[in-house]
């Protein structure tokens, strides 16, 4: 830890310029590509609880029996899988609108027409189409994110790419929000068919971003074969110096975060005794504002730092908020405590977000963005997959305030992992990656 905190020192006092001020980042942030990054974020946030907990809601009143409503939760897989055919949309070049911009309309376009025929889909009288349906709008919305991701990484300049991914995070939780809860209150009172026609009309956005949006600056030449853009995304990553290591990192970077996400709703009900409506309020709700917060702080404050300080102080604020869950562990129920590590947490885990997905962005190939990006982003969620069976374990045999100081412990190789890649982040942050055959 004092070897963190020595090389966070040492890259303050060896600034050689002044960083802009706050005032001029925001003038230079408030152009176009950012509004569409807002919009963006928001159209390939929005499908999502529309396969899953919007959907399993539906089935669960329309009395689908609970066996046939857990086998929906494999709608999702196409999310987890979407690198698989992420090569296609490097390859191809849509007639209309680009390489980028012509897969967003694509996939949208079919978005719509699907989520309107589940509306008028009711499953109890069809479960086996409206299953069909839901694989099929959660394939489309893999896709879109794939195409919505690598228009992100092309579009953006480097000093843009922390905010302009704030922005993303936000509109998607926004996103979330409007095709979970709200739809949820609206199917109550208006019925499913009306909730998903909703749905499908607040998809337009994101047709109207994907048109009025503007072309990436960088237009590098595509793949000539499918072969090739399936081959040539991991022979280019690999190439690089240190590339092993980068994965690595990668793999890291939120290891501490995702082992204590697995348990903190669990924690809070049964380790301390808070009541559902306290989780829903504190937990969710000003979670969710801390955590949108963090991005658009995150975001900005990398203008004015650089990817790799970002990197690092937020790394070891995100660990240091899980010590915050040790504490209250320690001392029991606490309405304040709880409210400010939630806060803290979130705040953390919000800047942490925008300053990694910038990163990852960082890290791409233009010719090869979809492929890396989507593949780059499947390491990521490695740690977060993983980190459910043995957090179950530990807290069994070791209690909670344990846990979340084991928690703590699992941040710190990531971040001694990134004081050794120094030299090698921020050579990407300057957006030397090779954009052409050279």
């Amino acid at each position: 830890m004092s070897a963190i905190l020595m090389v966070l020192s040492e890259c303050d006092m060896s600034t050689s310029k002044m960083p802009p001020k706050f005032p001029e980042i925001l003038k230079s942030l408030g152009n176009r590509r950012m509004g569409v990054m807002l919009m963006l974020g928001f159209a390939s946030g929005l499908p999502l609880a529309l396969t899953g907990g919007t959907l399993q809601a539906w089935l669960a009143t329309a009395s689908i029996d609970i066996k046939t409503i857990a086998i929906f939760s494999l709608v999702g897989l196409p999310y987890t899988l979407k690198f698989i055919w992420a090569p296609i949309m490097d390859r191809f070049v849509p007639p209309c609108f680009g390489r980028r911009r012509g897969w967003i309309l694509i996939t949208q376009g079919l978005l719509i027409g699907l989520v309107i025929t589940m509306a008028y889909s009711p499953p109890e009288q069809a479960i086996l189409f409206v299953g069909t349906l839901a694989v099929m709008i959660a394939f489309c919305s893999a896709s879109q994110d794939i195409a919505i991701d690598a228009y992100r990484a092309d579009l953006l300049q480097p000093e843009e790419r922390g905010f302009g991914a704030a922005l993303s995070v936000a509109g998607y939780r926004i996103a979330m929000l409007v095709s979970g809860g709200l739809a949820l209150i609206v199917a109550d009172q208006l019925g499913w068919e009306f909730t998903y026609t909703l749905m499908a009309i607040l998809l337009l956005a994101g047709v109207v971003t994907a048109v009025a949006g503007p072309e990436p600056a960088c237009q590098p030449e595509t793949p000539a074969t499918l072969q090739q853009a399936v081959i040539q995304p991991f022979r280019e990553f690999l190439a690089r110096t240190r590339s092993v290591w980068i994965i690595i990192f990668i793999i890291l970077y939120k290891a501490g975060d995702a082992l204590a996400g697995t348990l903190t709703t669990a924690f809070l009900i049964r380790g301390l005794d808070f009541s559902l409506t306290d989780v829903g309020i504190i937990n969710k709700w000003l979670g969710l504002a801390a955590l949108l917060l963090g991005a658009m702080a995150g975001g900005t404050m990398m203008v004015r730092f650089g990817l790799y300080k970002c990197l690092l102080w937020f790394g070891l604020l995100q660990a240091l908020t899980n010590l915050g869950f040790m504490l209250l562990a320690l001392a029991g129920k606490n309405y304040a405590g709880m409210m400010i590590v939630i806060a803290m947490e979130n705040l953390a885990g919000g800047m942490g977000t925008a300053v990694f997905v910038a990163l990852l962005i960082a890290l791409c190939d233009h010719r090869y963005t979809a492929t890396q990006y989507a593949l780059l982003s499947a390491l990521s969620a490695i740690a977060r997959v993983f980190a459910g069976p043995p957090s179950g374990v530990l807290v069994e045999l070791l209690g909670w305030a344990q846990f979340f100081l084991i928690t703590f412990i699992a941040a710190i190789p990531g971040l001694l992992l990134l004081l050794w890649l120094r030299e090698t982040i921020e050579h990407y942050h300057n957006d030397q990656v090779a954009i052409s055959g050279s």
